[in-house]
């Protein structure tokens, strides 16, 4: 049954009314709850493929416009600061525990949403059973170093300053309906601002350097031939987590947007099998699919050690 979908606003940081999605099949009992964090440029309507493989499993799925993106109100591309973003994901997820109370709550983050999941993770732990990422940009960005070093200097005193961030679309998936779609999409933009980059370079480091503080179960995803996101700095976070609960799967030939890769199928079904596991659903690791490596931790340590 094709999920049924919903749609609202709420009161993000300073009260911004931001837009958001709802997906469930109805007459499926709930059993856990899935919030995704979109990445730089897009919406909370790109999910389409996780949303049809885990709302019938008996997840609620929940979504919404960061601030400057999609349907949501703001500059495009601009924050004040990073607490724009951990605020405004705060109270929706206070909005979602509201709505279903006492559900599993799990927050699913893709590339510069996986950077803001990962640090409300390690911030507000106690809200979570758990986080999983895909393609999370907490390594080497695509993104020109002229460009960076060109926010750096612009950050303090022109922070709203705008301009493309380069992004090379064609390295978002190996489809190419995918990329068509992307680049066709009247509610994706390709405009960073200053603050913005310095900010995301700033949360990258600190979220590197508290991985170990990280309490909570974790599942990343990665292509390994992702040039927008360096899988390296997932392999890195993931060696240093702190959780016990922690797993890394790399999907060899894969782009940056894994839900809408060639693999976006395996992409899916390892998630389902993880958030399973986490509701008591399965016991151990699960094998990786055909198209997934799933790396021993053990070895991923000896490699950044």
């Amino acid at each position: 049954m094709r999920p049924a979908q919903g749609e609202g606003h709420f009161a993000g940081h300073g009260g911004l009314s931001l837009y958001y999605q709802t997906w469930s099949v109805e007459g499926t009992p709930i059993r856990g709850v899935v919030v995704i964090v979109h990445g730089i440029g897009e919406h909370s309507s790109a999910y389409r493929a996780v949303v049809e493989r885990l709302a019938p499993a008996g997840f609620a799925l929940y979504g919404f416009d960061l601030r400057g993106h999609g349907r949501s109100p703001g500059r495009r591309g601009f924050i004040r600061s990073w607490d724009d973003y951990r605020q405004d994901l705060r109270a929706f997820v206070r909005l979602v525990a509201a709505e279903l109370p006492a559900q599993p709550l799990f927050l699913l983050g893709h590339s510069m949403g996986g950077v803001i999941a990962l640090d409300y993770a390690l911030r507000y732990p106690e809200e979570l059973r758990g986080i999983a990422v895909l393609g999370p940009a907490v390594g080497e960005l695509g993104i020109s170093p002229a460009r960076l070093l060109l926010a750096r200097v612009l950050s303090q005193v022109w922070p709203t300053f705008s301009l493309p961030t380069g992004l090379d679309t064609s390295a978002l998936s190996r489809d190419p309906r995918v990329v068509a779609e992307y680049r066709a999409d009247p509610l994706v933009h390709g405009v960073g601002t200053a603050r913005l980059g310095t900010e995301l370079e700033r949360t990258i480091a600190w979220v590197q350097a508290h991985a170990a503080d990280l309490r909570v179960p974790l599942l990343i995803q990665h292509g390994d031939a992702d040039r927008l996101a360096a899988p390296d700095g997932s392999r890195r976070f993931a060696a240093n987590a702190g959780t016990a609960d922690k797993e890394l799967r790399e999907y060899p030939g894969a782009f940056h947007q894994l839900h809408k890769d060639l693999d976006h199928e395996a992409v899916t079904t390892d998630l389902l099998a993880w958030l399973e596991r986490q509701l008591g659903g399965g016991s151990g690791a699960a094998p990786p699919s055909r198209e997934a490596q799933a790396t021993p931790l053990s070895e991923q340590e000896d490699a950044v050690g």
